[in-house]
């Protein structure tokens, strides 16, 4: 969509959301953070949707484009200037009509760039807030003077919180604790580590027939709005969430059973749901591979402490043999270089094999090898070649092997998984980047 289209565009559906905001006055509960964002967003509407009439962001709907789509309830029209006039139109629909509107909406924030956040919250001003974290080299902070403000400009959500709101946080993020140490509502905290509201502890992955299923995992927390009204008491409870791995599924619960007791809803009935809820695509979803074997699909995005966190549940699945394919983390800007071959380092722990795609992950496959990966362990690819990587593969794997496939999105390695995929009909189901518009990019 041509720039100057693109930003009346945006003006106009943005003063159409902010008009459907003010007439039909829903709850709103707005995610933010660095890593995690839509595998929480995704979490708590399924934590929510069985007691509650709730609308969500489609995908990834988190820019000032993104947002006013979800409250409207409208598509991504991408490069097509008719279905762009339908939608405002259709947006005018929503403001005039005497439909029913959600009750709660769950959005996702994002930012790429400084005051990518402020400029939304200004107008949005929600009910709750989020936040999942920022790691300390985060994705996205290429824009930004340094990691720590990248943090502030995701705190900064929180700043323009309903009064009486509520800030719930990860708890195990010292860093944005602190930054948000002056929030002057409740503030609710979730995590790991045994001082947070909200703890998950006992984590471990779900096998059947030897491959893994899910993770499974207890939560404990409850009453954190006190006072002698206040019946519900402390609650504990068993977790199994299937078809993903990796701790993000347990911060992503851990904040839904957070947001459920703030909005009133009870904690086994969200943890119910959260049981019976897919994963997103392309967030460590768990896929069957070619010749029996599992694919670890990671598509969507890369960051450092996403992809180690990847490795570090690559490591501990258990598996004949470990495979890693990681392409080019990107937006980096000067961490970029480090960042690499401090994930190479760590690739030579967690697996067997690496094999990479992108000139900025040779230095990945560099630091493996100097880690004591053999060098006949180690394959390179070019950025272009996601589904050459894929094929050559392909007739290598065999059961019980279980292949890790991470990059940033520009990467496109979703391309990869479907080389690799036991039943390659269903992408379009199974994995990202799946819509005609995506398809078509080369």
């Amino acid at each position: 969509m041509h720039e100057t289209l693109k930003k009346l565009v945006i003006f106009a559906l943005t003063l159409e959301a902010r008009f459907v905001l003010w007439r039909f006055n829903p709850k709103i509960i707005a995610v933010t953070g660095s890593v995690g964002k839509t595998t929480t967003k995704d979490a708590i509407y399924a934590a929510l949707g069985n007691e509650l009439y709730v609308r969500r962001s489609e995908k990834s709907f988190n820019s000032d484009l993104g947002v006013p789509l979800a409250i409207l309830g409208l598509e991504n029209a991408w490069r097509s200037p008719l279905q762009w006039a339908l939608n405002l139109a259709y947006g005018l629909k929503v403001l005039v009509e005497r439909k029913a509107y959600p009750a709660w909406l769950i959005l996702e924030i994002g930012a790429d760039r400084p005051g990518d956040i402020r400029r939304i919250a200004r107008w949005l001003r929600p009910d709750i807030v989020v936040i999942t974290g920022v790691p300390e080299i985060p994705v996205h902070v290429e824009y930004f003077r340094s990691p720590k403000e990248l943090a502030r400009e995701k705190r900064s959500l929180a700043e323009y919180v309903k009064t009486g709101g509520k800030l719930i946080l990860n708890g195990d993020d010292a860093r944005m604790v602190e930054l948000c140490s002056e929030f002057r509502g409740m503030m609710i905290r979730y995590g790991l580590g045994k001082d947070n509201d909200f703890v998950g502890s006992r984590e471990e992955i779900a096998y059947a027939n030897g491959k893994p299923t899910g993770v499974r995992f207890s939560a404990r927390g409850g009453s954190v709005l006190g006072g002698p009204s206040d019946k519900r008491g402390f609650f504990s409870v068993p977790l199994a969430i299937p078809g993903a791995l990796g701790r993000p599924r347990i911060y992503a619960a851990l904040a839904a059973l957070a947001v459920s007791e703030v909005v009133g809803v009870d904690s086994v009935s969200s943890a119910t749901a959260l049981g019976g809820s897919l994963p997103p695509p392309g967030r460590m979803r768990i896929i069957p591979g070619v010749n029996g074997s599992t694919i670890i699909d990671d598509t969507y995005n890369s960051s450092p402490a996403a992809a180690h966190s990847a490795l570090e549940t690559l490591k501990r699945v258990k598996a004949s043999r470990r495979i890693a394919i990681l392409g080019d983390m990107l937006e980096l800007g000067k961490y970029a270089s480090d960042a690499h071959r401090t994930l190479g380092a760590r690739a030579a722990e967690s697996a067997d094999m690496l094999i990479t795609l992108g000139f900025r992950a040779r230095a990945a496959a560099e630091a493996a090898l100097d880690g004591g990966m053999a060098d006949g362990n180690i394959r390179q690819y070019e950025y272009t070649e996601a589904k050459r990587a894929g094929r050559e593969l392909r007739d290598q794997l065999k059961e019980g092997d279980v292949v890790l496939v991470k990059g940033s999105q520009s990467m496109r390695m979703e391309r990869t998984v479907k080389e690799l995929m036991q039943e390659p009909d269903q992408a379009h189901e199974l994995l990202v980047r799946q819509d005609p518009e995506w398809l078509a990019r080369k």
